[in-house]
């Protein structure tokens, strides 16, 4: 007698479903069955993914919009310049910029030696820096890192290291 194909599986999610369990060896067909009655149907399997998805979404959207907001509000308080490039780009560079900016006050001021004419001599090194693409590939930098980083940008500006920039 040949084992079974059809297996009449009831899935955790309470749906009762018929699998053609042929294209699998017979002797791993009683296994996969008991394996598939510990998982939800495809259906209720694929509603739980695409929800997830959704909500991850939404959650990363509600993320942006809030540390847009604050990059905002910093950017005026602070009275950071607009940023120029293309459209996609601005808000994109208005967060890099200010948690970059925000996490060099962090390294050098808050829990370093600066104190405030130092940084406000870098802040105003900050703000000649209006192109967002700049501010988006600084984004991995290390807030100590700024005083460096602006330093090659002012030098790249006067033409000495990159003709293209």
């Amino acid at each position: 007698m040949a084992v079974r194909t059809k297996w009449t599986i009831e899935h955790l999610c309470g749906h009762e479903i018929v699998h053609n369990l042929s294209d699998r060896p017979a002797d791993k067909r009683a296994g996969f069955a008991r394996w598939l009655a510990g998982r939800d149907c495809t259906d209720c399997w694929k509603a739980a993914r695409d929800a997830d998805t959704v909500s991850k979404e939404q959650w990363l959207a509600a993320k942006r919009a809030e540390e847009q907001h604050a990059a905002a509000e910093w950017a005026e308080k602070f009275d950071m310049p607009p940023l120029e490039g293309p459209e996609k780009a601005l808000d994109w560079g208005e967060r890099s910029r200010h948690q970059l900016v925000t996490a060099a006050h962090t390294a050098l001021v808050a829990e370093g030696t600066w104190d405030e004419a130092d940084w406000a001599e870098l802040e105003e090194k900050a703000r000649a820096i209006t192109r967002a693409g700049w501010w988006i590939d600084q984004r991995d930098a290390e807030g100590s890192d700024l005083v460096e980083l602006l330093d090659a940008a002012s030098e790249s500006d006067r033409g000495t290291e990159n003709p293209f920039h």
